[in-house]
């Protein structure tokens, strides 16, 4: 039982003690809660808190947090229970990445270095290295770092809180401005006030005015763009699953402390700021802290600190989150250096990576532009989260039970209907440029084919769809008007079976479609099922030949017991195989159509794509000729009656390796040459003439051959349908008989009157019959006479084309170059004695002989009515 070993286990040794993950070894604090405080709080805590209340007023403000931070909420639910359902790997969550902020010494009082585009991308890219270097010396060193940053952070941060109690009112003056003309507008000053409740009510209302920094006018949009892109940054902790000693349990624990400690702070300095400062200080210098600060260095030690720690985090983020796409090979080649990693396990080659990437953000410039579209961009990734998590809750699937269960699939739906709308409200070509891209990718990457590791939600969502749906699916409220063929198509080997595959596939009508194989043994002498191995080779044969099928296999002593059992066991619900298929039992020798169908053909190395043996591999040979058959003539024959038994339609197909290529491909078919349809709806082993065209059986040949004319391959190709007369009928009544019913079918077909059963006598039509054609011991003789002139007529039918004359064996061509493609036979029943099967298949045998391809068919249930 050595294939019983649990893969769960073996996967958490690997994850734990194995060479293939680093050693985690990150706290919940310094893994999760400090780099998440600090890319929530980034320079936004220091630079824009004015920006936002002066604008938005206290109000808006409030509001706009509280909106942030509810969206925020709603990502931070399902990240938690995703992280707790099971063992997390590294990599995080793949999201986009976060570039940095070049606002950070923009406001007036801050411009303490020379600027300039040459001197941005010099502070940028000596900041940029110094983080570089940090994360590429490992999560240990950032750590480290980021809790020294902290401390910067909530040193600064404390500083400006007790500057607010212990400064008193004071005027702080505003940098000029230029006017209209070049010349300077008078000097201005900012007044803070101290606690007064003037200042507060004067700080209620919103007050959007132009921004000094850009000139453009702020609206609530733009207002809560700078906010939220600044309140972002709760998938830092997540990022650094792969680090963490326990992130089932840090993961969601530190997030939601995070969260809440920086919702706090950014409400008390809302609360602050609008008690103290009036509307000019806050609209004019965005950088006020400094100037009412105790110490004025410390606050910009803080904005510096949270520069540093908000890229830094960014930074590793991303080059962890870009080693678990460069790992799983999503992108080929373009994320091969990603991964490269120390002895340790560090991702050096992914920092790298994604230095290289900012640094090219950076020789753009104009980061300021990407506000928008970074936020969007965030937006993006919350909403795949929300997504995903409600995929997992709605797909129901028993092993999605995190140990958070503080969600549900509304709260998920909300967030991802929160992230839709806040995209387009912050920046709609943004939303639309970002939804298009993700479409694109999502496009590349299901052509490309994932990891058959990741294990698909989709699935899980189609299997609970699918389930629902075939409930629902009423046998009991099946109407002829809405029948379909669902087929069942029994192969014994692929390699000379594939012509009939495709047909089959056209004849199904949006139906369902089984390939059906039975492996011959008996269980209680096998060691294990013999089966189940087969189900890829059989699956990779349905993709190779591009059809869409089922495939059902079974076990069984004969082959006429697995077919049985196929019959009964197949589908499910209201989706039943009501056709059994099959391949015609004959001497010719079978074909090896692997050899000679270009998708099949043999790779260089003997592997598919994917790494896949080829299917020459998976199946045998063909049988030899002469060698024995798995299936006797006398059972091939019960199989037909006991389809026909169980009230199953009964096509038999052959010659179909001689179907034109063209006709089986998935375009359209070549107007180059004229093809025929032909179906004759008539028994043509029991002539007995009149208008018994018109039962079941012909019904079912007519309908399926104009199913197979909607098929786009057989677009071109004309419906022909021969009516028998008897040798007393008067040309034109049966004819016209039968194009009013074709009329009220809706088929358009070309109607041939051909006089059959001339040298049979009243007496002998109206004989005792058993199996559908003629009894007894002269009528055997006279059956075998009947079954080789019925042969010569329909050969000679398929010679004439539109006033051709006759043809060859096969089909010879017209004046018009027009041939037959297809002809559809009716199939008489086999007789009710079993000792007279092979009589009855020698029967089929001369009546199919030299046709060409050729469709024998049986059909016992309605298909097709006229009140539609």
């Amino acid at each position: 039982m050595a294939s019983e070993n649990s893969p769960l286990l073996a996967y958490r040794l690997l994850g734990e003690e194995g060479a293939a993950f680093p050693a985690r070894k990150l706290s919940t604090f310094l893994g999760v809660v400090v780099p998440t405080v600090l890319s929530m709080f980034s320079i936004v805590v220091f630079l824009r808190i004015g920006f936002v209340v002066g604008h938005a007023g206290l109000l808006q403000a409030l509001a706009m947090l509280l909106v942030a931070y509810f969206i925020l909420a709603l990502t931070v639910l399902s990240v938690c229970a995703i992280a707790t359902n099971g063992a997390v790997r590294g990599g995080g969550a793949y999201c986009i990445l976060q570039q940095m902020d070049g606002d950070a010494t923009k406001s007036s009082g801050l411009q303490v270095l020379p600027q300039g585009y040459g001197w941005n991308l010099l502070y940028g890219s000596l900041l940029l290295g110094l983080v570089g270097g940090v994360c590429t010396l490992g999560a240990g060193l950032y750590a480290r770092a980021s809790f020294l940053t902290f401390l910067l952070v909530s040193g600064s941060l404390a500083s400006v809180l007790v500057s607010f109690v212990a400064v008193g009112p004071r005027n702080i003056p505003i940098t000029p401005r230029h006017g209209t003309n070049g010349s300077s507008l008078p000097p201005r000053f900012g007044h803070f006030t101290g606690f007064n409740s003037s200042t507060l009510k004067d700080n209620l209302g919103a007050g959007y005015a132009q921004d000094y920094t850009t000139g453009t006018m702020m609206t609530f949009a733009s207002v809560f763009a700078v906010l939220f892109n600044g309140c972002t940054g709760i998938m830092a902790g997540a990022n650094m699953s792969g680090e963490l000693k326990d992130p089932s349990r840090a993961i969601p624990l530190g997030t939601i402390i995070a969260v809440v400690y920086t919702f706090f702070i950014y409400i008390l300095l809302f609360f602050l700021s609008s008690f103290t400062c009036d509307r000019t200080l806050l609209q004019e210098d965005y950088g006020f802290f400094r100037a009412i600060s105790l110490w004025p260095p410390l606050v910009l030690i803080g904005i510096y600190a949270t520069a540093i720690s908000a890229s830094m985090s960014s930074l590793i983020g991303a080059s962890r989150i870009l080693q678990a796409l460069a790992q799983d090979d999503l992108f080929g080649v373009i994320l091969a250096p990603a991964k490269l990693v120390s002895r340790g396990g560090n991702p050096w080659g992914a920092v790298l990576y994604s230095w290289g990437l900012v640094q090219l953000v950076l020789l753009a410039g104009k980061l300021n532009t990407l506000a928008a579209v970074v936020t969007v961009f965030y937006l993006v990734a919350y909403a795949a989260v929300d997504l995903s998590c409600l995929s997992l809750e709605w797909a129901s699937a028993p092993n999605f039970r995190p140990t958070f269960n503080l969600f549900s699939w509304h709260t998920c739906l909300l967030g991802v209907a929160s992230c839709l709308l806040m995209m387009f409200l912050i920046s709609p070509g943004a939303a639309g440029g970002s939804l298009l891209l993700m479409g694109l990718l999502s496009a590349l990457l299901t052509a490309r084919g994932g990891p058959s590791s990741w294990g698909y939600v989709s699935q899980a969502l189609l299997f609970h769809q699918v389930r629902k749906y075939l409930l629902r699916l009423d046998v009991r409220k099946e109407h002829v008007k809405f029948w379909r063929p669902q087929l069942l198509l029994l192969v014994g080997n692929p390699r000379g079976a594939l012509p009939l595959l495709r047909l089959a596939n056209q004849l199904k009508k949006g139906g369902l479609y089984v390939l059906g194989h039975v492996t011959l043994g008996d269980l209680d002498s096998l060691p294990s099922d013999p089966v189940q191995p087969q189900y890829g080779a059989w699956l990779s044969l349905v993709d190779r030949a591009q059809v869409k099928a089922f495939v059902d296999l079974t076990l069984s002593p004969s082959v006429r017991q697995g077919a049985q059992h196929l019959l009964r066991i197949s589908g499910l619900g209201g989706m039943k195989p009501n056709t059994l298929v099959l391949g015609f039992y004959d001497d010719s020798p079978p074909q090896d159509h692997f050899l000679t169908d270009p998708a099949f053909s043999e790779p260089e190395d003997g592997t598919w794509e994917g790494g896949s043996p080829s299917l020459s591999t998976l199946f045998p040979p063909p049988r030899a000729p002469g060698s024995p058959r798995a299936l006797s003539p006398q059972d091939y024959v019960a199989t037909v009656a006991d389809a026909l038994k169980m009230n199953k339609n009964v096509v038999l197909a052959r010659a179909c390796g001689a179907l034109p290529p063209e006709r089986l491909s998935r375009g359209s078919g070549s107007p180059s040459q004229i093809h025929h349809v032909d179906v004759w709806p008539l028994n043509l082993l029991r002539p007995r003439g009149g208008p018994g065209y018109v039962d079941v059986c012909g019904l079912f040949l007519l309908q399926m051959a104009t199913i197979l004319g909607m098929v786009p391959a057989w677009h071109s190709a004309r419906l022909r349908i021969f009516l028998c007369l008897g040798p007393q009928e008067a040309p034109g009544a049966a004819e016209g008989r039968l194009r009013a019913l074709l009329s009220q079918l809706r088929i358009r077909a070309e109607v041939r009157e051909v006089v059959w059963g001339e040298g049979t006598s009243d007496r002998e039509q109206e004989e005792e019959v058993e199996g559908d054609f003629v009894n007894g011991g002269q009528g055997e003789a006279e059956a075998e006479s009947l079954a080789a002139s019925a042969n010569a007529l329909v050969r000679a039918q398929q010679g004439q084309g539109n006033g051709g004359g006759p043809g060859g064996p096969e089909g010879g061509e017209g004046k018009e170059g027009s041939t037959t493609a297809l002809t559809f036979l009716y199939l008489p029943r086999p007789p009710a004695d079993p000792s007279r099967y092979p009589r009855y298949l020698a029967l089929l045998e001369t009546l199919s002989r030299d046709l060409g391809p050729t469709l024998l068919a049986h059909g016992v249930t309605p298909v097709t009515c006229t009140d539609l």
